[in-house]
C-alpha cells in the first residue's frame, strides 16, 4: 500500500464516521419534529451531557472497527457495485444491532425501532452514495492513465490470451499489460499474432522482475506439466512482494466458488458449490425460522381441519412420515399430511408401468392410491404444510431443492445431478414456480442447480412470492 493509497483510506474512514454522525443527528432531528414533544430550537439549545458524549464516541470507535472488519476499506478495484452495496448494508446492519444493544444498556429512550430503521436507511444510503461517487472518480482517473496496475501474464496460451483481452477491454479496472512470459512454442504464435508481446522466456523471469515495474503476475502455465516452473515463479513473486493471481478454474470446475481458508493453522484454498459466507447463511436461517414459525401460527386452523378430515375419511395415521435425502445426503424424516390409503408404498411397484415422470421419481396424475380428501390437499398443497416443522428444526429451508425419497436418489445415474444435495432442501424452489410436474426430470435438476449458482436472499423472496400464485392455480400439482 503506497502513501497515496493510505491517505485515501484515512480520508475515507474519516468521511464514513462523519456521515454516521450526520445520519444520527438528522435522524434525531426528524424524530424530535415528528413527536413534537419539544421544539426543535429548544432541543438544539440543550446541553449535551459528558456521559452521552462519551457513549457517542465509544459508538463511533466500535463503528470504525465493524466497518474495517467488514472489509469496507479493502481495495475495491475488482469489486462490483452490487457487492460493495451489500458489504455496506451488512456493516451498517451489524452496527445498528450493536447500537440497539448499547441503547438498552444505557437506557437511551430516544433510540426506538423506528429511530433505528431511519438511522440504518440514512446511513446505508449515505455511505453507498459516497462510495459510488468515489468509484466514479477513480474510474475517470484510471481511464486517463493514472493509478494503474502493471500486469505480467505467465504463460502464452488461449486462456491467457482471453484473460488479457478481458482486462484490457475494461479500462476502468486500471490495468496496463506489460506482456507475456513463456518459452518459444507453437501456441505462443497466437499471442504474438494478436498483437501482444512475449517479453521474456521462463528462465529470464527473475531478470525481468529485477529491471521492470511489475505490480501483479497472473499465472496461466499448465498446472501439471509446469508445476515446478510455477512454484519457482511464485517464490520469485513472493521475494519481490508482487501480487500473484491464479485462476480458480485450474481443475476445470467452472461453477465452483473458491476462497482462502485457515484449517488447523495451515492456509488452504477451499472450493464450494454454494455461498459459504456466514452472514447470508445466518440471514437465511433467521428468515426461515421467523417465516415458518409465523406460518404455522397462521395456518394452524387449516391444518387442524385437514387433520380432522383425514382422520374421519380414511383409516390410518394423520401424518405421512418418510425418510428423505437432505444436506450432503444426510437422511431425515419428512412430515406431510397423509393423502394416500394405508400401505400405498407397497403398491408402488405394481404401478411403475404407469409412471408419467421421467427419471427416477414417480408421478401419476390419476394415482388410485390417493384418497378424495388427499386429492384436495394435494391440489391446494396443504399436504406440504407440516414441513414447516422440518424447517424449524433445521432439516429443511423454506426455499431449496425438493428433498427426494431414498428410492429416487438411488435411481440417479449422473453425478452432476447430485450436486443439488450440497445445499439444504426446501419446501419450494424454481421447480415449484416453473411448472412442477409438467417439467421433465432433467429440467427439474437443471433448475435446482441454477438456483444454487444464482442464490441470494432476494432470489428466495422472489420464489416465495411466486409460489403462492402457483399453488392457488394448482399448476403441475398431482
Amino acid at each position: 500500500m503506497n502513501d497515496q493509497h493510505r491517505l485515501t483510506v484515512r480520508l475515507l474512514k474519516m468521511c464514513d464516521l462523519l456521515l454516521v454522525a450526520v445520519s444520527f443527528l438528522l435522524t434525531t432531528i426528524y424524530r424530535v419534529r415528528a413527536e413534537r414533544s419539544i421544539s426543535l430550537a429548544r432541543f438544539l439549545s440543550m446541553r449535551t451531557k459528558i456521559s452521552n458524549l462519551l457513549i457517542l464516541i465509544f459508538a463511533l470507535v466500535v463503528c470504525h472497527l465493524i466497518f474495517t472488519l467488514c472489509g469496507l476499506y479493502d481495495s475495491r478495484r475488482l469489486t462490483g457495485r452490487s457487492r460493495e452495496f451489500r458489504d455496506v448494508a451488512r456493516a451498517t446492519t451489524i452496527f445498528n444491532t450493536f447500537f440497539l444493544a448499547l441503547s438498552y444498556v444505557f437506557s437511551i429512550r430516544m433510540v426506538t425501532m423506528q429511530f433505528l430503521a431511519i438511522f440504518w436507511g440514512m446511513t446505508t444510503l449515505m455511505l453507498a452514495a459516497s462510495r459510488f461517487a468515489l468509484r466514479r472518480i477513480a474510474d475517470r482517473v484510471r481511464v486517463h492513465g493514472r493509478d494503474l496496475r502493471y500486469m505480467l501474464i505467465l504463460g502464452a496460451n488461449p486462456r491467457a490470451l482471453e484473460f488479457a483481452r478481458h482486462i484490457l477491454a475494461k479500462r476502468k479496472l486500471g490495468y496496463r499489460l506489460l506482456g507475456f512470459v513463456d518459452d518459444d512454442w507453437p501456441g505462443a504464435a497466437a499471442v504474438k499474432g494478436a498483437g501482444y508481446e512475449v517479453v521474456s522466456n521462463i528462465a529470464g523471469l527473475a531478470e525481468y522482475l529485477r529491471g521492470n515495474v511489475v505490480d501483479e503476475v497472473a499465472f496461466y502455465l499448465p498446472f501439471g506439466s509446469f508445476y515446478q516452473y510455477s512454484a519457482q515463479a511464485a517464490e520469485l513473486c513472493q521475494q519481490h512482494g508482487i501480487t500473484m493471481r491464479v485462476h480458480s478454474n485450474f481443475f476445470g470446475l467452472k461453477t465452483a466458488k473458491w476462497r482462502p481458508e485457515e484449517f488447523d493453522g495451515e492456509q488452504y484454498i477451499a472450493t464450494y458449490t454454494y455461498s459459504k459466507e456466514l452472514w447470508p447463511r445466518t440471514a437465511k436461517r433467521l428468515f426461515d425460522i421467523g417465516v415458518a414459525g409465523g406460518a404455522l401460527v397462521c395456518l394452524a386452523p387449516v391444518m387442524i381441519l385437514a387433520a380432522i378430515a383425514i382422520k374421519l375419511t380414511s383409516p390410518g395415521p394423520i401424518f405421512f412420515v418418510q425418510e428423505r435425502i437432505g444436506l450432503n445426503k444426510r437422511r431425515f424424516k419428512i412430515f406431510k399430511f397423509r393423502t394416500m390409503t394405508p400401505g400405498a408404498e407397497k403398491m408402488r411397484a405394481s404401478l411403475e408401468a404407469m409412471n408419467e415422470a421421467g427419471g427416477p421419481n414417480f408421478k401419476m396424475r390419476n394415482d388410485p392410491r390417493v384418497t378424495p380428501v388427499g386429492r384436495i390437499l394435494r391440489r391446494s398443497s396443504i399436504d406440504e404444510t407440516p414441513q414447516l416443522l422440518n424447517v424449524l428444526v433445521g432439516d429443511m429451508s423454506l426455499v431449496g431443492p425438493r428433498p427426494l425419497p431414498v428410492r429416487d436418489y438411488e435411481g440417479f445415474n449422473q453425478d452432476w445431478q447430485r450436486r443439488r444435495f450440497s445445499v439444504k432442501p426446501g419446501i419450494t424452489c424454481l421447480w415449484q414456480v416453473g411448472g412442477r410436474s409438467q417439467l421433465t426430470f432433467e429440467q427439474w435438476m437443471k433448475l435446482d442447480l441454477l438456483y444454487m449458482d444464482e442464490w441470494s436472499m432476494w432470489l428466495d423472496l422472489k420464489i416465495l412470492t411466486r409460489t403462492l400464485p402457483a399453488v392457488l392455480r394448482g399448476v403441475g400439482a398431482v
